[in-house]
């Protein structure tokens, strides 16, 4: 378990290297004038100086900076530096360097993901039956008892084996399309051609309504169609192309789960509160925090059912997903994330729009600094959180399912 935990540090450092670098970066690209970057915060650890850069790291592992001349408009920037200082420069030169630290942890994600891909053979279901479920039972039945009614597939006579080629008279081209119809279609009966034995057998299965994963947010259950079977499922590799494009797909089903759940984080708090000091189970689906996410990545790589392989790319996914959540969290248009001064500086350019079309001179920059209550609120209520789920995670931590 050792090894999840330091690898996750690891990538975790890197990725907030890889972040300021991208701060860095665009702003040495544009002109801009950075004299620090920093990994950490507090007293320094070690440094070294480069040109006008210095280099280094902190004692705080708990973020990054860089130093960009001119960020602020009550900073004194030196005549020399005028012509280099931040707000001297266009604004969406300033809109690609607020950005591009979010931007990397994408980056960083889809390489991550594409990696998996490349390397780590995957598996998908196919539209052959693999199992088919002999009885409705509940969810904490290990087995079919005598009372347990016969599941609708046992029913109409699904078997292992067969393949699924149509439902309703439209063709079925993959699982997942069968599963949508099923789902759809509880108390309806269907009309399902399967191949079996090289004939075409049609069967009239008529689904349940049970609580099934919501196919748009697994995270969720909704009452849906059941039958009580099961796809056969296959090992592939896929080629790069295909490997990419699952990774830019990986990459957008993470940022609409991330949406989703920091939408809900006020509704997660109250379990969260009583999972900690009132001994309430631990939602699972709920709100985890970095001692929680380190520990479920030592669990993983910990995991000697799986092979090698099979964990250090579910290691790599977990940490893709990470990256993911912190790109689109420090996107929030709220001070002090980089989504803030974002924020900031498009209110600064449509006010700046309005101004001209009422025959008004540019008002100029809007300076963060006069939003400091603001921000300390939010350090103030980002730092509760972040108390909270640390406590959580050692208290009554998330437990991975067997």
């Amino acid at each position: 378990m050792i090894f999840g935990v330091l690898g996750f540090i690891v990538i975790i450092l890197i990725s907030i290297m890889l972040h300021e670098f991208g701060h860095f970066l665009t702003a040495k690209a544009f002109g801009m004038k950075a004299t620090e970057f920093f990994v950490g915060f507090g007293q320094r650890v070690w440094s070294f100086r480069r040109g006008e850069t210095e280099y280094g790291i902190k004692a705080i592992p708990a973020g990054g900076y860089v130093r960009i001349i001119g960020m602020s408009e009550s900073e004194q920037v030196a005549a020399a530096d005028e012509p280099r200082a931040f707000y001297r420069k266009p604004a969406w030169q300033r809109l690609i360097v607020l950005s591009a630290g979010s931007a990397m942890h994408f980056v960083i994600a889809f390489v991550l993901l594409a990696a998996v891909f490349l390397t780590v053979d995957q598996t998908r279901a196919t539209t052959t039956i693999g199992e088919v479920s002999p009885c409705v039972t509940d969810s904490t039945a290990s087995g079919c008892r005598s009372a347990d009614p016969v599941s609708p597939a046992a029913a109409a006579g699904f078997q292992p084996g067969d393949r699924v080629v149509s439902v309703n008279g439209q063709p079925v081209h993959s699982w997942s399309d069968f599963v949508q119809t099923v789902h759809d279609s509880a108390g309806r009966p269907l009309d399902v051609v399967v191949e079996r034995d090289g004939e075409q057998v049609t069967l009239h299965p008529t689904p349940i309504s049970r609580k099934r994963p919501d196919l748009n947010n697994p995270a969720h259950t909704v009452d849906a169609g059941w039958l009580g079977i099961a796809a056969q499922p296959e090992t592939y590799r896929p080629d790069p192309i295909t490997a990419l494009g699952d990774a830019g797909r990986a990459i957008g089903s993470y940022s609409k789960l991330t949406v989703q759940t920091l939408g809900a984080i006020p509704s997660k708090i109250p379990n969260l509160w009583d999972a900690t000091f009132n001994g309430a189970e631990r939602d699972n689906e709920g709100l985890v925090g970095v001692v929680g996410a380190g520990r479920i990545s030592g669990e993983v790589i910990a995991n000697e059912d799986q092979p090698l392989s099979a964990r250090i790319g579910d290691f790599l996914v977990i940490m893709a997903g990470l990256n993911v959540i912190i790109g689109i969290f420090n996107m929030l248009p709220l001070l002090p994330m980089d989504g803030g001064h974002v924020a900031l500086l498009l209110v600064e350019r449509m006010r700046a729009a309005a101004y001209r079309l009422v025959g008004r001179p540019d008002p100029g920059r809007i300076d963060p600094a006069k939003l400091l209550p603001a921000t300390y609120l939010v350090l103030v209520l980002l730092v509760m959180l972040t108390v909270l789920l640390v406590t959580a995670d050692i208290v009554n931590p998330v437990r991975l399912p067997n």
